[in-house]
């Protein structure tokens, strides 16, 4: 292009570092003809159209040629010459010493751990904090993560109502002689609602005894949960072996901690312990390397885990640390609940103490002997473990008991003979049902891990309980301070007695006391002190033994089957439903005011008490 007799040639590369410097050379001698031009008696607004620059540009040009010559033509930086708001040079140095004393922590972590020191002022936002870990290579800026899908999450509402308990490897221990590498495994637990860790025990083969061990030593150090949630690992449980009771299960039971089971392939219902795992793998067991001993890697362990309960701010917490939101069980509940550990050491060593706590005391250890098993009388009681499935209905030798989808994962004990059977979580009975087990039922049961039972877990009178009497309506429910109670759909529109303890109402004939139905109790003691007719309760009521009453109807040839046993009665009473009376020794028919006394053959128990469906009149006839 012309400019005034004189040519003005524009370069445009933009690849390449040479290219780069043509271009700049380009520029600086475009704006040098536009000022000589300028100087030579153009004036600046021909310049500058002939340009397609503003006067003002043009100017400019001129202003910075005669200041500083051919060098004031260059491009300059826009950067502006001071930025109040950028951080300090003393925040810059705390930001990056506490990144470099802890490696893992994030930018959200360190801001909040310089607000809570009052070190530097201002505190810098976490966004300041990633702009300096940036700056200065401590960590690599990362794209930006697309949100998670929610997970249905939950929490209890105070600690020590939940432990989540797992374990975990990844601790490689060496020897100084041969130098052989083994693993060691870690048993981990921490408690739901304030994630403190409970239990971090290393240990070098996860028996079920050594993870017995360590949890024996957080329950004497912290006290006894409510709960306790794993997975389906063989120390914990034998749900997928002979469905018999393991150590573990044990300790819960003597001291009533409801277990808690998660469903196969579910790890997201141990979160919190999960996401314990990844803390103390990314802080810890990525970068300690190998350790020469247990004692060693304990000691190491201790000390993190010490800083992660009462130092370390945690984000699911809002930025609290699990000591603040952590309070074990008071020595005196301690005391007074008794610890029972069958066959354990009397001490765990190498654990920690919380903060508040007074040093603990050494006792001397008492041989890790395991009681001797007492074997099951033919036809006695026998208790025995079954783990609610996710339906909530649970099958024992051919009966289903209804326990609700909200017990799933549950550990139940059952406490059966052949006249009832108890079922009973962490120690409190929920129902009794009449037992449909035989002797030989029994017998298979305490074969597949049963165990001789206790006594009753009925009832002894010594308690305060209270008795009222209701009508149960058409649909099996009762209006008990204003919740509706199941008792049972056989039973409406009877008068029962209803005994009410703590944990429990046994629904009973008000007349011979008998036990009809046992339902846990949902009222409060308020409630119940309002309630309509309370009276003192009187002797607990009994399961009745026999007979036992069931109906039946009389099939086409004039026949029913009880216990497995044929009964004829006529082909005159084909289609009707008759009352059958079930002893240990006879069979007893009422035929419309007709008795019929048959000699029973068979040893079967009744498992059926209702009659069959009826049959059509084309099946009768």
């Amino acid at each position: 292009m012309a400019v005034f007799g004189f040519s003005v040639r524009v370069v445009a590369v933009r690849v390449g570092r040479p290219g780069l410097a043509l271009v700049e050379l380009s520029v600086v001698e475009q704006r040098y003809r536009a000022v000589l031009a300028v100087l030579a008696g153009a004036t600046v607004t021909e310049v500058a159209a002939s340009l397609g620059v503003s006067r003002q540009t043009v100017s400019g040009w001129k202003s910075r040629y005669e200041a500083s010559g051919l060098a004031g033509l260059a491009d300059r930086s826009r950067r502006p010459a001071s930025c109040p708001h950028q951080a300090s040079a003393e925040v810059e140095a705390a930001v990056c010493e506490l990144r470099r004393k802890h490696p893992r922590w994030g930018p959200r972590r360190i801001a909040f751990v310089l607000e809570r020191s009052g070190t530097v002022t201002p505190v810098p936002s976490r966004m300041t904090v990633y702009r300096i870990l940036v700056r200065h290579g401590l960590i690599e800026p990362g794209v930006r993560r697309r949100k998670r899908s929610e997970y249905k999450r939950w929490q209890r509402d105070r600690p020590m109502q939940l432990w989540q308990m797992d374990i975990v490897g990844g601790v490689m221990l060496v020897d100084p002689v041969t130098g052989e590498l083994t693993e060691a495994k870690v048993v981990t637990g921490v408690d739901d609602h304030s994630r403190y860790c409970v239990i971090a025990q290393i240990v070098e083969r996860a028996t079920g005894r050594a993870v017995c061990a360590a949890f024996a030593g957080a329950l004497r150090r912290f006290g006894v949960p409510e709960e306790v949630l794993t997975d389906n690992g063989k120390q914990f449980t034998d749900r997928f072996g002979h469905g018999g009771e393991v150590l573990f299960d044990r300790i819960c039971r003597e001291n009533g901690i409801a277990h808690r089971l998660t469903q196969p392939a579910s790890p997201t219902t141990t979160g919190k312990v999960e996401r314990f795992h990844q803390t103390l793998r990314r802080e810890l067991l990525d970068d300690c390397g190998v350790f020469e001993s247990v004692e060693d890697a304990q000691a190491a362990l201790d000390r993190w885990v010490d800083e992660y309960n009462s130092i370390r701010p945690h984000q699911a917490l809002d930025m609290q640390s699990p000591a603040d939101r952590f309070t074990p069980a008071p020595d005196e509940e301690r005391d007074m609940l008794g610890l029972r550990v069958p066959g354990m050491l009397a001490v765990v060593p190498s654990q920690r103490t919380p903060p508040a706590d007074p040093e603990p005391v050494d006792v001397p250890p008492v041989p890790a002997v395991l009681p001797e098993l007492v074997p099951v009388e033919a036809g006695g009681p026998v208790e025995f473990e079954r783990v609610v499935p996710a339906s909530g209905n649970l099958q024992v030798a051919g009966k289903q008991f209804w326990l609700g989808p909200s017990r799933a994962g549950l550990t139940v004990t059952f406490w059966a003979d052949t006249s009832v059977i108890h079922l009973l979580i962490a120690g409190t009975r929920i129902k009794t049902v009449r037992s449909h087990l035989s002797v030989a039922d029994l017998g298979r049961l305490a074969a597949r891990g049963g165990r001789a039972a206790g006594p009753s877990p009925l009832p002894t009178g010594d308690g305060v309980a209270f008795e009222v009497d209701r009508v149960v309506n058409n649909s099996g429910l009762v209006g008990l301070g204003g919740h509706q109670v199941l008792a049972a759909e056989i039973l409406g529109g009877r008068q029962v007695g209803i005994r009410i303890d703590d944990e429990t109402l046994s629904f009973f004939d008000p007349s011979s006391r008998d036990l009809l139905r046992v339902r846990t109790n949902p009222l409060t003691r308020e409630e119940v002190r309002r309630l309509r007719g309370l009276r003192p309760a009187g002797p607990p009521p009994r399961p009745r033994v026999e007979p036992v009453r069931v109906q039946r109807r009389v099939s086409a040839v004039g026949t029913v089957m009880v216990c497995r046993q044929v009964v004829s009665l006529g082909r005159p009473y084909a289609g009707q439903t008759v009352t059958v009376h079930v002893s240990d020794t006879t069979i007893t028919v009422d035929l419309d005011g007709q008795i019929r006394v048959i000699r029973r053959t068979t040893d079967v128990p009744v498992r059926n008490v209702k009659a069959n469906k009826p049959h059509k009149i084309s099946d009768v006839v």
